[in-house]
């Protein structure tokens, strides 16, 4: 059994069996210095977020050269012995069989897909069936979030009630896709709840690194099986060296 298969397990039995208030809790490394703090800070695993990547190598979000997103993965592997699930955006246009050979090339063990392109929703039950075609081509090797946009694209943006109802309605299809993960990313936290019981399997909520928004434990206990923090670490390690850079310059 390979390096790659045997992480894979390790990172999909970290998300099982959790209490409601002991989420996974899955920090984003943008480069591999970064992804060694954490490591060394006792995190099991750890979650690439695209933004925080793509601000490490110049770009915008969403911008990012599909090489580049994925050579940045395979430099934070490398850099550390836990697993690592990258965040590939909607997957660069590639074929279910390229993108999951290239995660794995990465040595990722999991991965992060969008169901929404240039600001629009994609039709659910087409991206399930893509969705499906990764599973497909992955089989085991690779832990699959599929993330949810409901909360942060229109109508929904606007409408929490009616964004959660939409986003269980594509859970469901998700994860008869064979998605081991949902990740309704901008969900307000009083919804949190309705989600939990309309969606069967583990679910992904955004977490705050600045202290100004519930705790893991709380997201935990509202129907979080696990936190990322998107970008949270970057832009606040960015932040941190502006003022260290500001004071300098006094």
């Amino acid at each position: 059994m390979s390096t790659t298969i045997t992480k894979a397990d390790t990172f999909r039995a970290l998300h099982r069996r959790r209490s409601p208030g002991d989420p996974l809790v899955l920090p984003g490394p943008w480069d591999a210095a970064s992804a060694r703090v954490f490591v060394e800070a006792g995190f099991p695993a750890l979650a690439t977020p695209s933004a925080g990547v793509a601000a490490s190598l110049g770009h915008e979000d969403g911008r990012t050269p599909a090489d580049e997103m994925f050579a940045a993965v395979a430099r934070i592997t490398r850099a550390v012995d836990v697993p690592v699930s990258a965040d590939i955006e909607g997957g660069y246009g590639l074929a279910p069989k390229e993108l999951v050979e290239r995660l794995l090339e990465a040595g990722a063990v999991g991965c992060n897909l969008e169901d929404s392109e240039h600001g629009v929703l994609q039709d659910p039950h087409r991206h399930a069936d893509w969705l499906a075609e990764v599973r497909a081509a992955a089989a085991d090797r690779l832990f699959v979030n599929a993330r949810i946009d409901t909360f942060i694209r229109p109508p929904g943006a606007a409408d929490p009630k009616q964004a959660a109802e939409r986003a269980i309605e594509r859970a469901a299809l998700y994860v008869a896709a064979g998605a081991d993960c949902v990740y309704p990313i901008g969900a307000p936290t009083d919804v949190l709840p309705l989600l939990r019981s309309g969606i069967q399997g583990p679910i992904n909520v955004h977490g705050t690194v600045t202290g100004d928004g519930p705790s893991p434990t709380e997201l935990g206990e509202l129907g979080a099986t696990r936190i990322t923090f998107g970008p949270g670490f970057q832009r606040s390690a960015a932040q941190a060296l502006r003022d260290i850079a500001a004071d300098l310059t006094k």
